[in-house]
Formats: structure tokens, C-alpha cells, sequence
């Protein structure tokens, strides 16, 4: 219809957003409201695995922590997508599988660049 310019289709989720999210925001005031305040010095300090803090909170690392941080994320995505491939071996081919040969030559050249620049040492 000319001038109808709200989708009725779309009308439940709407609805749907703003009950979950009122209901999100009520959970939360309801929360707030009833929960019990008993500080204590314990409670009040910060948290790391059980153990008292130590140091300062804003000390700085090394860079060295970042690039390992870096090469874990890559090399561990990156080997993510093995298992998909895995699933469907039998079906895709040997197209798929020089692909496959192909990425994980990819990814050991990465590695041994990696290390031959001794990214991996711990200073």
C-alpha cells in the first residue's frame, strides 16, 4: 500500500526486542535493589585467581608478551579451519586436499620464519 511506511512483518520482533530488553533492564534494577551491601576489605579488593595483587595494576610488559600473544591468535585461528575440512574430506576432492598441503605449507613457513627471528624466546 502507497504510504505505508512501517513493515507489519517485522511488527513481533519488535515486540520482541523491547520485552527482552525490558526485561534485561528490570532484571538488572530488581538486582540492584534487593542484593545485599556488606563490604569488606576483602570483598573490596581486587581479584587475580585467588591470590593477593601483586605489583601494580598498570605495570607495563614487554613486547616480546604482545608477539607471542599475536602468534598464538594467528596460529591457532588459522589452524581452526583444518577441522571443517576435515569433516568433508571424503567429499571435496584432491583439489581440496593440494589446497589444504598448500595452506599448511603456508602456515609452516610463517612458523619457521617466526622462529628463526626468535619470536618465541622468553627474555
Amino acid at each position: 500500500m502507497p504510504g505505508t511506511y512501517l513493515p507489519s512483518d517485522y511488527l513481533p520482533i519488535l515486540v520482541f526486542l523491547m520485552v527482552a530488553t525490558a526485561f534485561g533492564m528490570g532484571a538488572l534494577l530488581i538486582g540492584s535493589i534487593l542484593r545485599l551491601r556488606r563490604p569488606y576489605p576483602e570483598k573490596l579488593m581486587p581479584y587475580e585467581s585467588g591470590n593477593p595483587p601483586v605489583g601494580e595494576p598498570r605495570q607495563r610488559f614487554s613486547v616480546k608478551f604482545y608477539i607471542i600473544a599475536m602468534l598464538f591468535v594467528v596460529f591457532d585461528v588459522e589452524t581452526v579451519f583444518l577441522y571443517p575440512w576435515a569433516v568433508v574430506f571424503d567429499k571435496i576432492g584432491l583439489y581440496a586436499f593440494i589446497e589444504m598441503i598448500i595452506f599448511i605449507v603456508i602456515l609452516l613457513v610463517g612458523y619457521v620464519y617466526a622462529w628463526r627471528k626468535e619470536a618465541f624466546k622468553w627474555d
